[in-house]
């Protein structure tokens, strides 16, 4: 049986997330997700009509394990920055 740290994060979500819950998922604010999906870089579906929006979680998860994974804050310090 998994411990807690290995259990999948999106076990907590239904395969089916609206706008609200997708930020969740992925720890920005909805209007950031909002404007990631204007630019076609996160995948969405929307009702006929255009308006409402819907994110498969098994894509956000894949969508999110394919981004770059560089550490780019600068809130911590890297080894190649530190004085030797």
């Amino acid at each position: 049986m998994p411990s807690p740290s290995e259990a999948a994060p999106s076990s907590d979500f239904p395969p089916v997330l609206t706008t609200a819950l997708a930020a969740e998922l992925l720890q920005v604010h909805v209007e950031y997700l909002r404007k990631l999906v204007r630019e076609g870089k996160v995948p969405c579906h929307r009702f006929p009509g255009g308006r409402e929006m819907r994110f498969l979680t098994d894509e956000l998860i894949d969508w999110l394990k394919s981004q770059p994974g560089e550490d780019q804050s600068t809130s911590t310090a890297r080894p190649e920055d530190a004085d030797v």
